[in-house]
């Protein structure tokens, strides 16, 4: 199995996801509850969203051909898709739509939505798991995309579960400083990701 790859794959995958600038917004959702609340909607939310990532990752490729997308053009959508992520992380613009869909309606359980869905199974995440799984050359390889996409839900499950520890010692800016650095990162990739689909048109060099 190529370690660079699962490496990459990790990386990517948890900058797109990304459990630390998710923690504060878990925070404001189940402001007020009990721990034992708190800890059901966690684990409630990674479930779901790792079996939507997970179908996403098996079947994704597949619906794209039936509707006639080849994995090139995919591949420069989603790297677009990213950078656009990538921006909302540096200015800031995502986590002011996470509290303004907090501020705006009560959600009684918010492990489905928006916490599942769109929150860490969003457009961007779901993107990266069809990338990653058409860029899987054998079944060993897949298991390792699944492994690493589970070993990222599980990080995410793990800040939800120490959300009131973590609010606490990093701070807002804390947080705010690592969303920023994440950006930065997550920005160069979806670079990476168009090139590799232009590539593959034959449109960028080798």
């Amino acid at each position: 199995m190529d370690t660079a790859f699962l490496i990459s794959a990790f990386f990517t995958v948890f900058v797109v996801i990304d459990p630390i600038g998710l923690t504060p917004m878990f925070i404001a959702l189940t402001q007020g509850a009990d721990a034992r609340h708190r800890r059901a909607v966690a684990y409630r939310a990674c479930i779901i969203a790792f079996g939507l990532l997970t179908l996403f990752a098996f079947f994704g490729e597949a619906v794209l051909g039936f509707i006639g997308i080849s994995m090139p053009a995919f591949r420069i959508a989603g790297g677009i898709l990213l950078f656009i992520t990538a921006l909302d992380m540096l200015f800031e613009r995502r986590t002011k739509r996470r509290e303004d869909k907090a501020d705006e309606e009560e959600f009684p359980d918010p492990s489905v939505f928006p916490l599942a869905i769109p929150l860490i199974a969003g457009p961007g995440a779901i993107a990266s798991m069809i990338l990653l799984a058409g860029a899987a050359e054998d079944a060993l390889a897949m298991a390792g995309v699944l492994g690493v996409m589970a070993a990222v839900l599980l990080l995410v499950l793990l800040l939800f579960l120490t959300a009131g520890m973590i609010e606490r010692a990093l701070g807002r800016i804390g947080i705010n400083v690592v969303t920023r650095l994440l950006g930065m990162l997550l920005a160069a990739l979806s670079v990476q990701f168009v090139l590799d689909g232009l590539r593959n048109f034959g449109l960028a060099p080798v």
